[in-house]
């Protein structure tokens, strides 16, 4: 039983990527011998189509499709934003992503929330497969339940909140279940009534309007994005629950949020998920000491 992980920042670590990889691959003995890399997602900065987060990733993107190429890993591009129409359809700078990133080593990905957008990237780039963005907030049984049986879908990531609600994911079938793609470390409020207010907002901006900030209900707003907050959500998913609860219930694909976070807190989620206690600081010393990367 293999746990799938899809990792953040295809553009926006890709630095970190670089190093990490290697010793994925030349010191497979660091690593949980239950886990795999499924594939590394993300957008890069101005992105029309981006959305969930606002982007900042600055890798060429032929240098990130070579990177993923050669360690045949599957590469996602994040192009959830909710609020696309007609005219945005023909963005240049996506289209040419596309073209670019339809085929690979491995299948490659597109993260999408527009329907609209779904319909024309199956019609112009089949060589894709689809993921049905969490910022859809599925916290509806019965939509989750639709969503997942959605043949354009391979994946869907619900709303964190259901993540451990045994009514709902126990009564899917075993074809739903490998469908589910669990986002396991969210910070955000588990309590929050205006979650998709702010993934418009995050689209707003993609799209270049002059849109204020979106300001968060949370309680403990100010303090921001914690590792060590998200492990204490109700949410939270950690490698005891995967190992001993998902992946023997018949789920096996886990995504690890933090594409607008620093490589340096996106290193110990990594370290955290893969890697075994006893080769933690083997790794951490292997990425801090490359004179190449520049940790923040």
């Amino acid at each position: 039983m293999k746990a799938y992980y899809h990792l953040p920042g295809l553009f926006e670590f890709c630095e970190l990527y670089k190093v990490f990889l290697p010793l994925f691959r030349e010191h497979r003995e660091y690593f949980y011998d239950w886990c795999e890399i499924g594939s590394v997602y993300g957008a890069p900065k101005d992105c029309l189509w981006g959305g969930g987060r606002v982007g900042f990733g600055d890798a060429e993107p032929d240098e990130v499709l070579a990177l993923m190429n050669e360690y045949g890993i599957s590469a996602r591009l994040t192009f959830s934003n909710s609020l696309l129409t007609g005219e945005h359809l023909s963005d240049k700078r996506c289209n040419a992503l596309c073209r670019m990133f339809e085929h690979g080593a491995a299948d490659n990905g597109i993260i999408v929330h527009s329907d609209l957008l779904l319909n024309y990237l199956r019609t112009n780039y089949p060589g894709f497969y689809y993921v049905s963005s969490t910022t859809k907030v599925l916290t509806d049984p019965g939509q989750l339940v639709s969503e997942l049986n959605r043949e354009e879908f391979r994946y869907v990531v619900p709303d964190f909140r259901l993540n451990k609600d045994p009514a709902v994911l126990n009564g899917l079938t075993a074809e739903q279940k490998r469908k589910v793609e669990f986002l396991c470390n969210e910070c955000c409020w588990f309590d929050c009534y205006d979650r998709k207010n702010c993934y418009e907002n995050v689209s707003r901006k993609s799209l270049g309007e002059g849109c204020a900030d979106h300001v968060c209900v949370s309680p403990t707003a100010d303090k921001g994005y914690r590792f060590s907050d998200a492990m204490d959500n109700p949410g939270f998913i950690g490698i005891g629950d995967i190992e001993k609860i998902y992946l023997p219930a018949g789920f096996r694909h886990f995504k690890i949020e933090g594409r607008s976070l620093g490589s340096a807190v996106v290193l110990e989620m990594l370290l955290y998920y893969m890697v075994k206690p006893a080769y933690q600081l083997k790794v951490r010393e292997a990425v801090y000491l490359d004179s190449m990367l520049d940790l923040f």
